[in-house]
């Protein structure tokens, strides 16, 4: 026309869905997700062929190597350096509350499951460490889908490195602020859309860590001969983070407890370690520069947002949207004239060859009403409701837009082309002075109206921000005071005593600045005694207009949703909002 999720209530902030994992996978699964792509049992004609195979030779080989490793440990610090208590142990989240999103379901580097919960327990701790990685950390499955997602702003994937044999994945990330050159060159073509792109500066950091990521198959596909046993030192000794069961000691990196055997909250269970390898030769490169970051977590934090925040913003934004769109189906709109114009409508409601369609609180609408009363031309006026477009403004058409025109068999739109149409009609008064250079001037002004006065309406009614509407405000005045000067000095009308083309052109916008802006933007009452305050009281006391103006309390309710900048309010706010003109 010219024309999510409920917030929880609690001092945390909104609980996300998340991802829910199957804690038990049966075995085909567990060997679907091994090797994607891949067929490591290619000599098994099934599952249960794979199951049923004898255990491979060298399985007891290598339980004594792990019970040699953890001899070895267990008498000497060179390999692994005892450390005291580091933090709190991690308490199980309730998942009680959380439903599954399909969102959370795949995760960047080819990481599955992230667990999207907003503040679990000791979040602080937890970030720094993952943060700073100062020794190589081990966290069951839960652990590192519960907390990764809290820094995967701070790293970016770099690869992932799959092993056909051995039940272990190995992920390398980047620190982000090192920087990686664009994957996609610039596009030539002039028809492609273009897409804005920053580049930050890159080599800020030298951090690189790895995510080994250790299969739930450690124990039961060793027992089916479907991988060879994993050695002894390639196997961590677990950093337990769960409350402690036994004589082990939290927080301290013990060898496997039981000989010759995968620890016990480790086996048939998926886990992980991360470590720093730049400067290391890990991955069988030179990784440049070793130590930690070399800027601070909260810089991290400035540069992006790590996956739960940036889920908790798309749930607020998609409540938001839901919320505006609930509020705009329970507000009901005027989609009837009231007021003089309801008596109007009645009377030019029979059936003639020329027929306005129009909305009651639409302004181009109204310049066309008012030159039809002014003229005297008989006409059906045919209210439309704008969100629910009948075929026959269509047929004129095919933006739905009104005002449109029908006369006889022929259609047209565009309140400024029906108002020269209707003059060109030669019937009733004039809306054009005869003298073609006075003529000109009006269309000369009638532009300005278009291009400066109405947009500077809507950009005043609908700005959000104070200091832009004070800016908006007065480019609105200043296009008013460049109106009255080219205005006929004594008026009370733009070309003198008798209302006219450009009168009628800003006149629907004169009704609305006591009717809408003042009571939504706070707009001035015109000074007594000025040209403008005469010029405004002429368009109010117009019989013509006022047989086209609803009652106020229309317009105010109208115009609320603009006044609130509401999410497709119409095609002209859609406009004013992306900066283009008028539709």
């Amino acid at each position: 026309m010219d024309s999510n999720l409920q917030p929880v209530s609690s001092t945390r902030p909104l609980a996300p869905t998340i991802g829910l994992v199957d804690g038990s996978p049966n075995l085909a699964g567990q060997l679907g997700s091994f090797h994607p792509g891949s067929q490591p049992f290619a000599s098994f004609r099934n599952i249960d062929q794979a199951v049923q195979r004898p255990h491979l030779h060298n399985t007891a080989r290598t339980q004594e190597a792990i019970a040699l490793e953890n001899s070895t440990h267990n008498n000497s610090n060179d390999g692994i350096t005892l450390l005291p208590p580091v933090g709190p142990s991690f308490q199980q989240p309730s998942y009680e509350v959380l439903v599954q999103d399909p969102v959370a379901g795949s995760f960047a580097g080819q990481l599955q499951g992230m667990k999207l919960i907003p503040d679990p327990p000791n979040l602080d701790y937890w970030r720094h460490r993952l943060f700073h990685v100062d020794e190589m950390i081990t966290l069951s499955e839960d652990e590192f889908q519960t907390y990764f997602p809290h820094v995967d702003n701070v790293y970016s994937h770099r690869s992932t490195q799959r092993y056909k044999r051995r039940p272990f994945v190995s992920h390398y990330w980047d620190c982000r602020l090192k920087g990686r050159p664009p994957g996609t060159p610039k596009s030539d073509d002039p028809n492609k859309k273009k897409r804005k792109r920053t580049a930050r500066e890159r080599d800020l950091c030298d951090v690189k860590i790895k995510i080994t990521e250790y299969l739930p198959a450690t124990s039961e596909l060793d027992k089916a001969g479907g991988f060879e046993s994993l050695p002894a030192d390639l196997m961590p000794g677990r950093h337990t983070l769960f409350p402690v069961q036994g004589d082990q000691s939290f927080g301290i990196i013990n060898p496997t407890p039981n000989i010759g055997a995968i620890p016990s909250e480790t086996s048939g269970r998926r886990y992980y370690t991360i470590q720093r390898v730049n400067g290391n030769g890990a991955n069988g490169k030179n990784d440049g520069v070793s130590g930690g970051h070399r800027h601070t977590l909260e810089e991290s934090d400035r540069v992006k947002k790590n996956s739960v925040e940036r889920h908790i913003l798309k749930v607020k934004g998609k409540k938001k949207d839901m919320d505006q769109t609930m509020s705009a189906q329970q507000k009901s709109y005027h989609t009837k004239a009231t007021g003089p114009a309801a008596a109007t409508a009645l009377i030019h409601s029979a059936e003639t060859n020329l027929k306005l369609y129009g909305s009651c609180f639409c302004p181009f609408v109204q310049r066309v009403w008012i030159s039809l009363e002014l003229k005297g031309i008989p006409y059906q006026y045919i209210e439309i409701n704008p969100y629910e477009k009948p075929k026959a403004l269509l047929d004129i058409n095919p933006r739905g837009l009104v005002p449109a025109l029908q006369h006889d068999n022929w259609g047209c739109y565009e309140s400024s082309v029906l108002m020269e149409y209707l003059e060109d009609l030669d019937f009733g008064a004039r809306l054009f002075p005869a003298d073609p250079k006075q003529r000109a001037h009006c269309r000369l002004w009638a532009d300005h109206i278009n291009r400066n006065i109405i947009p500077n309406f809507y950009r005043v009614l609908q700005e959000q921000e104070q200091q832009k509407q004070i800016a908006n405000v007065q480019e609105l005045r200043d296009a008013f005071n460049l109106l009255i000067t080219a205005a006929h000095p004594s008026g009370p009308y733009f070309m003198g005593s008798q209302i006219s083309f450009v009168d009628i052109q800003v006149a629907p916008w004169v009704l609305r600045l006591r009717r809408v802006l003042k009571p939504y933007r706070g707009w001035p009452d015109p000074e007594e005694g000025s040209r403008w305050a005469s010029w405004v009281a002429a368009i109010e006391s117009n019989e013509h207009v006022r047989a086209t103006t609803s009652t106020d309390e229309l317009y105010l309710d109208s115009y609320e949703r603009y006044a609130e900048n509401r999410p497709n309010t119409s095609q002209v706010a859609n406009a004013i909002n992306s900066g283009r003109g008028l539709p």
